[in-house]
């Protein structure tokens, strides 16, 4: 299995995420026809899910002779089912409090910049603005959660895991408990398009990277991060469709 140094994880962290924005900011710019996040999931969906997908059946191609996932599975090994849920419930909760004591705190903190930035981009950038979301057509809301349900439930931070916990984590070349921190903080910092949550994002992935790699066990990530995702699309979804009348 070939290693790769610090140059060659920021290139494989980056370079999904600056494709995906840099084509999100310039699309969203003069997108008007549907919600800024079902634009931004379908522009993910198109870039960032296959350039790291790319590297992981890249690599498993030139190390096992065939395209896998196999280089992002290296050195797994099985737990108790019920051993990785536990760890994800507990991880989950810390999640919720941290979301309570940490992130408003932190939005707080850099609403002004937030809100600075926002005032320079088109409407539609700003995905907590809900009367903006909703001035779209029943129809469209209603696929726009459909679609960033599956999305960010499933695609994404399975696809996330699989290139952070397992295979930039297995394939850097200095293996030791700074290794899952590392990579931890460097999966905050590639949100380029929301900047204003990494201490939040540091705090609850930092302890389930470090789990993962100490249990050399990939699922408790996966599960934990469906589950925070899950949560936060139902919250989303549950504000722009209801008070229906609103959605004609």
């Amino acid at each position: 299995m070939k290693k790769f140094g610090i140059l060659g994880m920021l290139l494989r962290v980056f370079l999904p995420t600056i494709v995906l924005s840099s084509l999100y900011l310039l699309i969203g710019w003069f997108c008007r026809s549907i919600p800024h996040i079902l634009l931004f999931c379908l522009i993910a969906l198109f870039t960032m899910i296959p350039i790291e997908l790319g590297f992981i059946l890249y690599d498993s191609k030139r190390e096992d002779g065939r395209c896998s996932l196999k280089s992002a599975l290296v050195g797994q090994e099985k737990i108790p089912l019920w051993q990785m849920i536990l760890y994800a419930a507990v991880f989950f909760g810390v999640a919720g409090l941290a979301s309570v004591f940490i992130q408003p705190v932190e939005l707080n903190l850099l609403s002004g910049v937030r809100n600075y930035l926002l005032s320079l981009l088109p409407a539609g950038f700003d995905w907590n603005d809900l009367a903006y979301i909703k001035s779209f057509p029943k129809g469209t809301l209603i696929a726009t959660c459909i679609f960033y349900g599956i999305f960010n439930v499933l695609i994404g931070p399975i696809t996330e895991e699989l290139f952070f916990r397992g295979y930039l984590t297995s394939h850097y070349g200095k293996q030791n408990m700074g290794t899952p921190v590392l990579i931890a903080l460097l999966f905050s910092l590639y949100h380029l398009w929301l900047p204003f949550n990494n201490v939040f994002r540091i705090v609850i992935f930092v302890p389930v990277a470090v789990a993962v790699y100490k249990k050399k066990n990939i699922s408790i990530s996966i599960l934990f991060h469906c589950l925070c995702n899950l949560f936060s699309v139902i919250s989303f979804c549950t504000a722009i469709l209801s008070s229906g009348s609103e959605l004609s």
